[in-house]
């Protein structure tokens, strides 16, 4: 079920309503949210179900195992890494399965072998890279005893398949999440308006920004070679207002809507094409998935407390699985390796890539600096989203190397495109403006909003856009990761 479908407009107030009013009590709140979310689930395809219930059931068991075999080490380690090597072996299968095939039936072909029988027709489940890492954390941190496991399995199942954050994130932890579903929730007016605002927000960039800008890419994509440099520059970056405005609009829906029933899930993007270096980007870019890295990865390995080698060895692991999560596909691990290779420049010449505040904080405008790393910044995420766009590695190479030269040679000829390349940078500019919140519509009563009558002309004035500029529906970009 989309966000953005007619289907959900009538599945949220329903599950409000009934979620607040009649399954008062806690556990039947969960179990209601679990039968909403199997539902919501399930709208796409409802075979897969049994999937994300093998994967909540075999998680579920081995905390509880883990728990019960407290002090021997060896048989907690031995359940931890069965549930970890079952849910990696079923997101092999579905999502990768045919990819290496491909690929190793290439190599004999090289050779005078043919394999084409290897490769299967398989069906990609929605989500499966999101509810199997939340998963895959939950054992994790119960083998580390970082968490109690816990022993109602409603409530864990409500913690996997929470239905607004399912299929795209944000990835959740069990430290985070989990509590929330074993304590009693108290309705909140105020964290449900700002959730409204939220929701409002996120389908505003889904409809009015991502969905036009797609239109647009998908028109011009392949015909690189009749293009200019420049225009192939402009198509970049709309794809680059494309992909942020459908992921990020999906987090601020799934924030937004789970607020509406007392949960409060972590922030995903915090503004990121607002970075004044490609690690700050990183910092600022689905930020559950890339703690879920951090945490579970790049510590493990040594982090940055180690050598500079072993830094940069660390960064080029954590970027090339960071890539193929994305995809089976090599422009998305090329798209990975490329990012790892830029933090690792930053990390030979020793630059400070540790900014964590909101760039000119307390001023309108950037320093000429700060202006500077922030249009280097946008430009190299930009090239890395065309590696990341191309259907293969040569399109990429043909696409970038006609983009560089020929960037002068004429002008800028992609038609209506111009206009929602206008679209995003007015967007960018609200984003700008409201930079130190936690989402763009998190209005402080300050200034001209202190009135109530100007926020509302507000909502109005992005309801009326929305209602006459949205573009055609497209699904979100993100379900097939």
């Amino acid at each position: 079920m989309l966000f953005n479908s007619f289907e959900f407009m009538l599945f949220l107030p329903i599950v409000f309503l009934l979620y607040w009013f009649v399954f008062k009590p806690r556990r039947l709140q969960n179990l209601f949210l679990v039968v909403a979310s199997y539902v919501f689930y399930g709208w796409w395809d409802w075979r897969f179900l049994c999937l994300i219930a093998l994967t909540s059931f075999s998680s579920y068991v081995s905390g509880i195992l883990i728990q019960r075999h407290e002090g021997q080490r060896h048989i907690q380690r031995l359940v931890s890494a069965s549930n970890i090597i079952l849910n990696l072996v079923i997101l092999a299968v579905f999502k990768y399965y045919n990819f290496f095939m491909d690929n190793l039936a290439f190599l004999f072909s090289s050779v005078g072998y043919r394999l084409d029988w290897v490769t299967l027709d398989i069906i990609l489940p929605v989500g499966i890279s999101f509810y199997t890492f939340q998963a895959l954390s939950y054992t994790i941190d119960v083998y580390r005893g970082q968490i109690r496991p816990t022993h109602d399995i409603v409530e864990f199942f409500a913690y996997i398949s929470f239905f607004p954050q399912l299929v795209a994130g944000p990835i959740e932890r069990a430290t985070n999440l989990l509590p929330q579903f074993q304590r009693e929730r108290q309705f909140d007016y105020a964290k449900a308006v700002d959730g409204m605002r939220q929701i409002l927000w996120g389908l505003f960039k889904k409809l009015v920004i991502a969905d036009n800008c797609a239109s647009a890419v998908n028109a011009f994509w392949t015909e690189y070679n009749d293009l200019s440099g420049l225009s192939l520059l402009a198509i970049g970056i709309l794809f680059t207002f494309q992909i942020y405005s459908d992921f990020s609009g999906y987090s601020d829906i799934a924030i937004g809507c789970a607020r509406l029933f007392g949960i409060s899930l972590k922030q995903n993007f915090n503004f990121p094409y607002f970075s004044r270096s490609i690690p700050e980007f990183w910092r600022r870019w689905h930020i559950s998935l890339m703690t879920w890295f951090r945490d579970y990865i790049y510590f493990p390995l040594g982090g940055s407390r180690c050598a500079r080698w072993k830094v940069i060895r660390n960064t080029l692991i954590v970027f090339f699985v960071s890539g193929l999560w994305h995809g089976a596909n090599w422009t998305f691990i090329c798209w990975g390796l490329y990012h790892a290779c830029l933090i690792a420049i930053y990390i030979l010449l020793g630059i400070n890539t540790k900014s964590k505040d909101v760039v000119a904080q307390g001023h309108l405008l950037p320093s000429v600096r700060e202006f500077c790393q922030l249009a280097i910044t946008f430009f190299l995420a930009v090239v890395g989203w065309i590696i990341f766009r191309s259907e293969n590695m040569p399109q990429a190479y043909e696409f970038l190397s006609r983009m560089f030269t020929t960037m002068f040679d004429q002008g800028l000829y992609i038609a209506h495109g111009k206009r929602y390349l206008i679209w995003g940078f007015l967007m960018l500019l609200f984003e700008w403006l409201q930079r130190d919140k936690q989402h763009a519509l998190q209005l402080s009563h300050q200034g001209l909003f202190r009135y109530a009558s100007a926020r509302f002309a507000l909502y109005a004035v992005l309801v009326y856009i929305m209602f006459l500029y949205a573009g055609t529906v497209q699904t979100f970009i993100y379900f097939q990761f």
